[in-house]
């Protein structure tokens, strides 16, 4: 059973030798690698992607997509130089990782369902859309392996947050233009300021801000002095408190996933340190106090109260009416094309829903992650979909493993991706922000980052594993 999983999960995937007599791989890898030796360019590659991603992070919050577009292209063209140049070595094929396989066979059936889509001149517009983003993907995983420039990376979303909170609190005390109905008119809570920061929505913000109140917490545990866990204090305390103000249901959907992940994860990783008691009762302790502190905000802050109760009123709330409705369409979109769907994007989806919306019920995505990866590249596109998750999450908690028993700081990044990707995740899966560049770009950042730390696991180490699982 042990050995079907990891071949499912591509954990002992011979990536190496397949790549080192690939074709493909060999006639493209190293092209201009003659260049890159005296190219001053070239020399400083790494330095300049990490600025060019520097760029993407730092702007993201207060730039257009177009702009935000723009450097995607940037990225990927640098990217293309990179691995164009690049020595065609058994070390550089190291960066290739059973999750850029399966980012790889994802874009491939998403270029299957363009090319079978009703209307391809829209689907090919937003199957470029795509392409960025996983190239993007590919660079963040190059980068990311530098564990200097990796810890650059998340200080500098780590600053950007917090800078996007503070004005998101400033709102909250001072007040904000509601600028869309995000509220339903005949709630209590339709005169409640709902933060939304430079980003324009609250359920917008509180996607973006995810990521930071997670990798703030891990950083008080990552960073060693005193002055860094008080800054990463800080960070926690006012992006937890921004994200809560944003009174976005998935986002808070999101956050409590993501914070049980976290610390559960987080216990994980301290158990070896601990007595026997402690190893078997704090996991039990520490997720029924998160869950009891829960249950007192609902019962005693009637904002809380209200928000959470209105995720069970049904047909009964406006957003949860105008949801209904939306997926009551997609459902039927699904039915008609089942196995490739129409194309990926919102270009696609915008052309075609109209067809089967009902009235006055407009919608720009499926306001579901996975009922918008069915649309787009039907239940083939969502299998593989899924695959990726699969694959990405398995990577990630082998190489916790790993590292645990390194006891290397690094870990605590890898925990704080996965506990990230999780509450994404689950916020993605009731709302339509995962597909805004804001949040888009910190998926795949998170994806990137768990590639980065991917080793490829030898014989002897399966065994390990497989008799550690016997044992456990």
């Amino acid at each position: 059973m042990n050995l079907v999983w990891q071949r499912f999960t591509l954990s002992y995937l011979p990536l190496k030798e397949y790549l080192a007599t690939s074709y493909v791989h060999r006639s493209l890898v190293g092209l201009l690698s003659s260049w890159r030796q005296t190219s001053i360019l070239i020399q400083w590659g790494d330095a300049i992607a990490s600025a060019l991603l520097s760029l993407v992070y730092a702007l993201a919050p207060f730039a257009s997509s177009t702009l935000v577009g723009l450097l995607l292209v940037a990225c990927v063209g640098f990217w293309l130089l990179l691995t164009l140049s690049d020595e065609p070595a058994l070390t550089n094929i190291s960066s290739v990782t059973p999750i850029h396989l399966l980012v790889l066979l994802y874009w491939g059936i998403a270029a299957v369902a363009t090319a079978l889509s009703p209307v391809k001149k829209a689907a090919l517009n937003d199957l470029a859309t795509l392409t960025l983003y996983l190239l993007l993907f590919a660079l963040c995983a190059r980068v990311l392996r530098s564990p200097r420039l990796r810890s650059w990376i998340i200080i500098l979303y780590l600053h950007v947050s917090l800078i996007v909170s503070v004005y998101g609190l400033r709102q909250w005390f001072f007040g904000a233009t509601a600028l869309a109905t995000w509220v339903d008119p005949q709630s209590p809570l339709s005169k409640t300021t709902r933060v939304y920061s430079y980003l324009g929505n609250p359920n917008l913000l509180a996607g973006y801000l995810l990521p930071a109140v997670i990798f703030s917490l891990v950083a008080i545990f990552a960073w060693q002095t005193w002055l860094k866990k008080a800054l990463a204090l800080t960070m926690l305390i006012v992006n937890t408190a921004c994200l809560v103000l944003t009174f976005s249901r998935g986002g808070w959907i999101g956050l409590v996933v993501a914070v049980l992940a976290v610390m559960a994860l987080l216990v994980y990783w301290k158990s070896v340190e601990m007595p026997p008691f402690w190893r078997t009762w704090l996991l039990p302790i520490v997720l029924g106090g998160l869950i009891g502190v829960l249950v007192l905000a609902v019962i005693f802050v009637e904002p809380v109260r209200l928000r959470v109760f209105s995720i069970f009123a049904d047909r009964k709330d406006s957003s949860n009416n105008f949801r209904r409705n939306v997926w009551d369409a997609v459902f039927e979109m699904i039915r008609d094309r089942p196995i490739f769907g129409i194309g990926p994007g919102h270009n696609s989806f915008n052309q075609i829903y109209p067809l089967y919306q009902r009235p006055r019920y407009t919608a720009l995505s499926a306001y579901s992650i996975f009922l918008e990866v069915v649309v787009e590249t039907g239940f083939v596109g969502l299998a593989f979909f899924i695959w990726l998750l699969i694959v990405t999450f398995n990577t990630a908690f082998l190489e916790v493993r790993r590292l645990r028993q390194s006891r290397s700081l690094e870990g605590f990044w890898l925990i704080g991706a996965i506990a990230t990707l999780l509450g994404m995740i689950a916020h993605g899966t009731v709302d339509t922000v995962w597909y805004r560049p804001e949040v888009n770009t910190l998926w795949w950042l998170m994806v990137a980052l768990i590639a980065s730390y991917w080793t490829p696991l030898a014989p002897k180490q399966t065994n390990s594993i497989n008799s550690e699982r016997a044992v456990n």
